[in-house]
């Protein structure tokens, strides 16, 4: 039988704020929730459970553990084992003391009511429940074949100094401003025995927000992850609470196939029990109800920067793509995706009088309002431009003019950070310029915008850095941008991409650079003919269209 291990029981007398914290972070969940994750686990009395062994690692008032007591006493029953035979098949902890007491009092009910003694029934409820800190482990050489609950939401901000430099510590994947149930995610993580299992129910912001990188790139570098189940207007709590939550189950083993799953506010106990039943069946491909969405990959999504938010359906189908198809950034097609400069002084950088400065260190730029036709229509924005072809900044002893100018702005300029480090520099702008750059092709992208909207300078004008570009040294780029004007392309921005008010999306470089393309000699010549077509009149409905041929799709689903 596997152990699991005690975790430090040392000054539990906890500062006020932390105590106030934990009381704050408590959620507790319905049983049907308890039931379900049970269930999706293979957590169930047909087993028997005396010799696997569970651990809860936030206890709070015992809800997982009247229906895990419940369940170990019928595996007791129908394999003809005592429930002291128990004793050591569940751990779990809390912080604090009234949670301990009240887990122990509701275990102690349910094995009674399940035809226990009430002495049998006490000495297990108090080898089950132990007053604890589970992301101070003691001894990390045991561990356990399932992990389950919903770790307490409190962002590391309010836990005392000394406590939260000992959780950074215990736990690497707890950088920047996380919320302390990253480390509950990787303490259990480390404690599974091979083909041991996670189930919690916890918020699903660190599967996209930047604190939760690490913890990503641990569960793909180590683990599968096997469903997430979104519940995001479920009724899962047992007071009403904005958590974000979704049902994770990870597993350790290597990654394999995987469900993305949705619900919506219908989605109770009777439509959980389906659920299950098709998860477990491992068939259907898909399912659709009236509350809720589900739908089989292959894998999970590889790489740890960020994992994408979409509908089951369309998930499934940029899984697919992410399997056959490149990245747009690939240096065998040498297409890159890049911003455009950044002055840290746009007020005196950018200009439009030619005759301010040196011809020589005008240098056009293309701005975002330039392209809101789809095409670039050059307002006649020039960078006052500090930097040599060769990448080195000028001598302002060769450009008289232009040292004039920036002495009359030079208390701005020097004031700024990149002046501050590098004073002899002090004209300098925060990126350099790539000369190479403006002779090229290049495809357009406005930050903020509501739809993809690549936007084709056939060479001549240098990005702002509200401008994202792309250059290839293979792709048409009336081709490439037919492509990225397609709703195909879209999708992949959408289901990674920051979303702000309105529904406005975030064309960054991360972003883009998440999109899959064929390889273009794959392309018939028809197609590319179409995107380039499509892409001239900025037809989103043609371009679509040949996109889903070009990658073998029948439909996008919503």
């Amino acid at each position: 039988m596997a152990t699991i291990a005690l975790f430090s029981t040392e000054d539990l007398s906890l500062p006020r704020p932390l105590q106030e914290a934990v009381e704050q972070g408590e959620v507790f969940t319905r049983g049907w929730v308890v039931e379900l994750i049970l269930d999706l686990l293979g957590y169930t009395a047909d087993k028997d459970l005396c010799d696997l062994r569970l651990v809860e690692p936030a206890c709070g008032g015992g809800a997982f553990l009247t229906v895990i007591a419940a369940r170990i006493s019928a595996s007791c029953r129908a394999h003809q084992r005592p429930i002291a035979d128990a004793a050591g098949a569940v751990r779990a902890f809390d912080l604090l003391g009234r949670n301990v007491e009240q887990s122990r009092t509701l275990v102690t009910e349910t094995l009674q009511r399940e035809g226990w003694g009430p002495e049998v029934a006490r000495e297990v409820a108090a080898a089950w429940i132990k007053r604890g800190d589970y992301l101070l482990q003691s001894d990390t050489d045991h561990h356990a074949d399932y992990v389950v609950g919903n770790p307490p939401y409190i962002r590391l901000e309010d836990v005392p100094e000394d406590r939260m430099a000992a959780y950074r510590r215990a736990c690497s994947t707890m950088g920047g401003r996380a919320d302390i149930y990253v480390g509950f995610y990787e303490v259990a993580l480390r404690s599974l025995n091979p083909g041991g299992q996670l189930g919690f129910i916890c918020a699903d912001r660190w599967m996209r927000n930047q604190y939760g990188r690490r913890l990503r790139e641990l569960v793909t570098k180590r683990f599968s992850m096997d469903l997430a189940l979104v519940m995001h207007d479920v009724d899962a709590f047992d007071d009403q609470v904005s958590a974000y939550p979704a049902i994770t189950l990870i597993s350790n083993k290597p990654q394999g196939p995987a469900v993305a799953a949705d619900t919506n506010r219908t989605f109770g106990a009777e439509q959980a029990r389906a659920f299950v039943c098709w998860y477990l069946e491992g068939e259907r491909s898909a399912v659709a109800t009236a509350s809720h969405q589900a739908a089989r990959m292959p894998h999970w999504f590889p790489g740890e920067d960020s994992w994408p938010a979409a509908s089951p359906a369309r998930l499934a189908v940029l899984e697919d793509l992410t399997e056959r198809f490149q990245l747009l950034e690939n240096s065998e097609t040498g297409t890159r995706v890049g911003i455009g400069i950044a002055t840290g002084a746009d007020k005196v950088f950018l200009t439009k009088d030619t005759g301010l400065v040196e011809a020589d260190r005008l240098l056009p730029m293309a701005m975002v309002r330039d392209t809101t036709s789809g095409v670039i229509d050059w307002d006649g924005t020039h960078l006052v431009n500090p930097w040599t072809a060769g990448g080195d900044l000028v001598d302002l002893d060769a450009y008289p003019r232009l040292a004039s100018y920036f002495e009359q702005h030079g208390e701005a300029l020097r004031r700024r950070y990149v002046a501050v480090k590098q004073p002899q520099r002090w004209y300098k702008t925060i990126d350099k310029v790539d000369h190479r750059l403006t002779r090229r092709q290049k495809l357009l992208f406005p930050d903020m915008k509501l739809r993809i909207h690549p936007v084709l300078d056939e060479g001549g004008l240098y990005p702002h850095h509200n401008l994202y570009f792309i250059v290839s040294d293979v792709w048409d780029m009336r081709v490439l941008g037919g492509l990225l004007l397609s709703k195909v392309a879209e999708a992949f921005v959408e289901a990674y991409a920051v979303k702000m008010r309105g529904g406005t999306l975030r064309f960054q470089a991360q972003y883009l650079r998440k999109i899959r393309v064929p390889d273009p000699a794959t392309i018939s010549e028809g197609d590319q003919a179409a995107l380039a077509a499509a892409f001239d009149k900025r037809d989103r409905e043609a371009a679509t269209e040949v996109a889903l041929r070009v990658y073998g799709l029948t439909e996008l689903p919503d």
